[in-house]
């Protein structure tokens, strides 16, 4: 499979959507495309069941990374402009509706508002687990939330699902954070939280009370702190001011993950079934490169003008046999 961002001319008769888009994506997800670039706004792409094999290439774009997260595929390509870009794979009225975005023309389509009261990531409901040797939990009154009393084996809150826990919150005073931190135990609660997908500590205070300790050195906490940020990177330490605040953070980052949770049971679902791409011919050969070749086998080529029609039948023959 090349390395290759490829876009076409689409040669169906009468479809709406003029391009061709081919990213190199396990064995090769295929797309039909209203545009060549999301320039201005999001553009909308369906699903090709095959590539044509007369396809007109008006593209062909080297690729630096190729990543799926969840329902959505990250593309890089290796060129200075244009070369972020995320395909996001959704579905809406009963049909699979795949849109190619940019982070500009995301945030253009929906803005960074916060609105106080709004539900987490639009659930209705989220049942959060607590760990039952927590011993003033958070309520979630005035969240929609359901709340269960079970052990978990890291974190106070969590998010089982199927018996796992998916997600977790070790939630942490000040002094609870600053003695954790200098007898070590801290370590071993990050070491536990790492090994879930899903984590993070929460602490119900402000960063800048670090710095206002008196029976620490306030430079050993701070160097703690990012210590563990540098060990244990998939587990970020979160301040959150007051107790209140830190119950919402708690809230709203279980409800993300049990919405990233679906999105990648349906993300595995979505790109199983875009169809596998046949291999692509390889690019013509360019002049330089068939007169470097018959100089290094010693055949006679012109230093100007048009190759003959020998000389490259030979090269092509030599690159068919894996020679070059």
């Amino acid at each position: 499979m090349p390395e290759d961002f490829v876009v076409a001319r689409n040669t169906e008769p009468g479809s709406t959507l003029p391009y061709l888009l081919r990213i190199p994506l396990g064995d090769g997800v295929m797309l039909k495309a209203k545009d060549t670039w999301p320039r201005t706004g999001k553009v909308y792409c369906h699903r090709l069941d095959e590539w044509p094999a007369d396809a007109e290439i008006i593209e062909r774009v080297p690729v630096r990374s190729c990543v799926r997260r969840g329902a959505a595929i990250d593309l890089v390509l290796d060129r200075g402009r244009e070369n972020r870009s995320q395909l996001v794979i959704t579905t809406a009225r009963g049909r699979q509706m795949i849109f190619w975005q940019t982070s500009r023309t995301a945030k253009q389509a929906r803005p960074a508002v916060a609105v106080p009261g709004a539900r987490a990531s639009g659930l209705a409901d989220v049942e959060i687990s607590v760990d039952i040797r927590e011993r003033y939990p958070f309520t979630f009154a005035d969240r929609q939330v359901t709340t269960r009393r079970e052990p978990l084996r890291a974190g106070d809150y969590g998010l089982v699902v199927d018996g796992v826990l998916q997600a977790s919150v070790e939630r942490k005073s000040l002094t609870d954070l600053v003695s954790s931190l200098t007898t070590g135990t801290l370590k071993f609660q990050l070491t536990e939280l790492s090994a879930i997908p899903r984590a993070a500590v929460v602490v119900e205070d402000r960063y800048s009370r670090v710095f206002a300790l008196e029976h620490v050195r306030p430079s050993v906490v701070a160097d703690g702190i990012a210590e563990c940020h540098i060990r244990f990177p998939s587990v970020p330490i979160v301040f959150c001011e007051t107790r209140k605040l830190a119950q919402e953070w708690t809230y709203r980052f279980l409800a993300a993950a049990r919405v990233g949770l679906a999105e990648e049971v349906v993300g595995d679902l979505a790109v199983r079934g875009l169809e596998a791409a046949p291999p692509l011919a390889p690019p013509p050969p360019t002049p330089a490169q068939v007169r470097r070749w018959a100089v290094a086998h010693d055949i006679a080529v012109s230093d100007r003008g048009r190759i003959a029609g020998s000389v490259l039948e030979r090269y092509l023959e030599a690159r068919a046999r894996g020679e070059l």
